[in-house]
């Protein structure tokens, strides 16, 4: 089964699960509760720390959820914030997932430093759902933009042509 975040990024092929972490978890949930998939693929759109270009497509099955201030010693956090259905996550491309968009470029060199490439609001939520229904999933993302002072402007500037190429590369990779 095909997820996607909906509102504005909606795909015809997949059911909408909710912008950011909170909604994605309350509407995948009671989608699994309902129609128990046999796997699940989440696309949509994510920004860049700076080592994936613009219109990248990269499929993951590895996230984390990390809050900037973590890497400053501000916060601290007693959930397991890294999640993998991998066999091998050295190889795997990590998107972080928070309710904020990073637009420090010096941040954004932090997440890179910690192997961390992209950030996308659902995925991580996507995966821990996943991971308690037992469910295989993974995700498939289209870079919009790059995590700077220009990410919001960039991602409304491409988000037309990222959902194109997007339903263009799942058409011919998964029909």
């Amino acid at each position: 089964m095909f997820v996607c975040a909906g509102d504005s990024e909606q795909f015809d092929f997949a059911a909408p699960v909710g912008i950011g972490m909170v909604d994605a978890t309350i509407h995948l949930t009671r989608l699994c509760l309902e129609r128990t998939p046999k796997s699940l693929v989440f696309v949509g759109t994510a920004g860049s720390y700076g080592d994936k270009a613009l219109f990248d497509i990269v499929e993951s099955h590895t996230a984390t959820n990390i809050e900037n201030g973590f890497f400053e010693g501000k916060t601290y956090t007693p959930i397991d914030n890294f999640i993998s259905v991998s066999k091998d996550v050295s190889r795997e491309t990590q998107v972080n997932s928070s309710s904020y968009i990073t637009i420090d470029p010096n941040t954004s060199k932090t997440f890179l430093e910690h192997n961390i490439d992209l950030e996308n609001m659902e995925f991580y939520a996507v995966l821990k759902v996943a991971n308690a229904f037992n469910i295989p999933a993974n995700g498939i993302f289209i870079v919009t933009n790059y995590c700077d002072k220009d990410a919001h402007k960039d991602f409304i500037s491409n988000h037309d042509k990222a959902k194109r190429l997007l339903t263009e590369y799942i058409k011919d990779h998964y029909d």
